[in-house]
Order: C-alpha cells, then structure tokens, then sequence
C-alpha cells in the first residue's frame, strides 16, 4: 500500500499579499493585483501593467549579505517557505534531515539577475559581470539556497513545465513520499518575470491584456471580452508529509493530497488543443489517482488565464471529463486576481484550494460580465460562495502543452 500525503503548512507571496492570510482575505474581498508596472520603465511596452509583489523587502528579511546573493524568485520562494515551514512546526535536525526533501520549481528562473548583468556585459564590459550571477539565475538556485538554510539533505531538485510547474512539482514530490524516498517534503515554486523582455515577448505574442486604461478589470477568465492575460509574480510553497511521519510528530494536518495527474497535448508549443484532450487526460488521470468520480469533485481551481483560447479549450476539457455534471461543479479562476504567476501559478493556487477546504468558501472569478457561449459553466461570478467541498482539483496547463492536475482533500482518519 502507497503512503498517504498530507499537507501539514501553507506559505505564499503573491500580488496581493505578503503572506498566506494577507492573500486569502484579498482574494475574498474580490480585490486585484494589478496596477502600472513600478520595477522599471513600461511606456513604450503595449501592456504597460502587472500584478506586482508590493511591499517586499528582502533586506529586511535575509539580510542585505544574503539578499544581494538571490534572484528575486529565490527570495519570493524561501519567504513562502519560511512561512509554511513555521505553520507546519517542522523542526529540522539529525533526526530526520536526511528524509526531508525539497522541490522548488521555476517556469524562468532568474531572468531579472541574466537581464541586469547582460545589461552591465553590454555597457561596462564582461568584468563587470557579478560573481553571483551564475548560481543567482540557475532555476535550482532556490532549492539550494532552502537546503543550506534548513539543512534538509533529502531529495532536492527543480523542475519546470512552463505554467503547469507549480502543480507538477507538488506531484512530483507527492510520489517521493508515497514511494518511500522521503518523509516529508518541502516543496512548490515562484516566479520573477516582470522584466522588459518578457514582458515585450508575451506582448508580440499578443498573449498580455492591454487593457491600460483600466488594469484592474483586465484579467477577465471565461468572459466574452477577455483579450489576455495578466502577468504576475511571487510563490507558493507547502509542506507534505506522509501521513505515519505528520502523526508522529503531532503535526496539525490541513487536508490531504489525494491525486495526481499529468500529460501532454503533443499539438503547438505555445497553443494548448482547442478541444482540450490533453487536458482531460491530465484530469481523468488525477481521479484515477485518487481514487474518485468526477461526482466527487465538489470544486474546480481552473487555470482559466484570460486568453481566448485556453479559456476554451479548459471548458472543453472540463465537459469532456465530467460530462453533464461539469455544469454543476463551480469553477473559478483565481487568476482574475493575482494575475497569472506563469511557474508559480499551480503552487499558489493550492494553497488557495487547501484554504477552500479548510474556510468552507469558493473565491470568484472576478471580471466575469459578458458570458461567452463557449464558456457556458459556473464560474463563480464575482462574488465568493459558501461550500464546504470535501474534494477539489486544481489545473495547470503550460507552454509546450504540458498538463498538470492534483485532487486535495478534506482530511478524515
């Protein structure tokens, strides 16, 4: 018999909050994280705004010595983890150091350090270039720097699936821990990417809204008039444990981590199936997991980024999955909020779902006004609900049409 995998700590940055609390109670309030970019010069970009992480200090939180020596994804990622390891009350010694793992995935990485330090090649010259720029952009860099702080010696890797890396590394580090590899694993994703070039490449992409003149309303999923999505920033990050090794401990456990699964579309590298195949695989594989129908799904965290056709194609994947009972199931995305967190998006949003189970309240899809024949479910339109589901799923699908589906659960012994 394969181990159950609890969640036992929460920790998140994000656009609208510094913390897990912060970010739940504005997701309640319906409030948005966007506004006109502040980290560098945006007139001449089409999109000229971003849900930006306000207010964070690194300097304040590691230090200046160690927070000149981290990307600001590394930084949003160890401040995530700092919290959920605190909420967890997971003590770390010689006892178990070896059995505790980390997965810290990155759609990018740190592409804000590569920017600045090509800039200084360009105008200063190749000595100029800082000694930390290697280990600073590297997309491992944050799980590294969390093993050295924590002194966890178990498994410890980064991965990336483009916007499916959050949900994939959770269930990734999920099957460590039911194959026996580790006892407890610290473990989601973060992401930094609003800098000039990525911002300009999503733009002749025409994958940004460009809503500028009203930034808050622009990230608008499975509505009409919706025309891209909203970049975002920050981390999320959550402690598994194997159920004997939470119980052991006297750990408190939020909910349980149920199933798993994941795919391809194997159809364009940037567009996902207009009718969502690979998508529904992804899904069908997560109850199979699980262990559930799709009568069991009482909630849905969809991707749903605001762009015409992945908004679409998760509806048809949603349909096709769960047939007559899709258009029972409420549906919302998040991302009308915190704004699409690219790599970091799947890990945030569980936290989100495991606050679900735990505060008995759906968050909105805020933004929705127009309905869209093609987009004809519950969306949970601007306004959040009460509902107590005991299972729910969250999607995430990226680039390379790489799909993510997990299943958390309300726990019961």
């Amino acid at each position: 018999m394969r181990k159950r995998v609890v969640i036992t700590g929460l920790g998140c940055v994000s656009p609208l909050g510094l913390n897990t609390d912060e970010t739940w109670t504005a997701l309640l309030a319906g409030k948005s994280g966007a506004a006109p970019i502040t980290r560098f010069d945006a007139s001449r970009h089409k999109t000229r705004f971003a849900a930006e992480v306000k207010g964070f200090d690194a300097v304040a939180l590691f230090g200046a010595r160690e927070a000149r020596k981290m990307d600001r994804f590394a930084q949003f990622a160890i401040a995530a983890a700092d919290e959920a390891i605190a909420q967890a009350g997971l003590k770390i010694d010689e006892s178990n150091r070896d059995r505790i793992g980390i997965v810290i995935g990155t759609g990018i990485g740190g592409i804000g350090t590569m920017m600045e330090n090509y800039d200084a090649l360009k105008e200063r010259g190749p000595d100029r270039v800082s000694p930390f720029l290697i280990p600073m952009m590297i997309s491992d860099s944050a799980a590294g720097i969390l093993a050295i702080r924590v002194g966890a010696r178990g498994p410890n890797m980064s991965l990336a699936t483009a916007c499916a890396t959050g949900t994939n590394a959770l269930g990734e580090a999920a099957a460590m821990i039911r194959r026996g590899a580790a006892d407890a694993m610290i473990v989601g994703s973060s992401e930094a990417a609003i800098v000039p070039v990525a911002m300009a490449g999503m733009n002749v992409m025409t994958a940004l809204s460009t809503r500028n003149d009203d930034p808050e309303r622009a990230s608008r999923p499975f509505d009409k008039d919706r025309d891209g999505f909203l970049m975002g920033e920050g981390a999320g990050m959550l402690i598994l444990e194997s159920l004997e090794f939470a119980q052991a401990r006297g750990a408190k456990i939020i909910c349980e981590f149920t199933g798993y699964g994941t795919s391809d579309d194997a159809h364009h590298i940037s567009a996902p199936a207009e009718n969502g195949a690979g998508a529904a695989i992804s899904m069908k594989l997560a109850l199979e997991d699980a262990g559930l129908k799709v009568n069991d799904i009482e909630y849905i965290n969809a991707h749903g980024t605001s762009t015409q056709l992945n908004d679409k194609s998760e509806t048809a994947a949603i349909k096709t999955v769960f047939g007559e009972r899709a258009y029972e199931v409420p549906i919302s995305s998040t991302k009308s909020m915190t704004g699409h967190l690219l790599g970091a998006s799947g890990s945030l949003e569980a936290v989100v779902c495991a606050k679900v189970i735990t505060e008995h309240i759906l968050p909105a899809t805020i933004n929705y006004e127009t309905p869209d024949p093609a987009c004809d479910l519950d969306y949970v339109p601007n306004k959040p609900r009460k509902a107590a589901p005991k299972h729910v799923m969250s999607n995430s699908f990226g680039f390379g049409g790489h799909n993510a589906t997990l299943i958390l659960s309300r726990f019961s012994s």
